[in-house]
């Protein structure tokens, strides 16, 4: 259970949130990508401190989470860009 929370729910939770401070899908996304990169090294790193190949191990695995990330910022972007549209009659 706890792989699928740091690969999948934290990454996804951190692009909700950089969606949310950010408003911009440029910056968002960069948070988004760096936050799940750092998140997923910490946890790594917070599951065993002493070992060496800690940060391999979270460039490995690194892909999905940013995937995860980034698909939250543009599924959230989208969202509010759904809302906030306006039809023009005639234009």
């Amino acid at each position: 259970m706890e792989p699928v929370f740091v690969l999948i729910v934290l990454p996804v939770f951190i692009g909700i949130v950089s969606e949310l401070i950010f408003r911009d899908t440029r910056h968002a996304s960069l948070a988004a990508a760096i936050g799940s990169v750092l998140a997923v090294w910490l946890c790594v790193r917070g599951r065993d401190p002493e070992a060496m190949w800690d940060w391999l191990a979270a460039l490995l695995v690194s892909p999905l989470p940013i995937g995860f990330a980034l698909a939250a910022v543009l599924v959230c972007y989208g969202r509010q860009e759904a809302r906030h549209r306006r039809h023009r009659n005639g234009a």
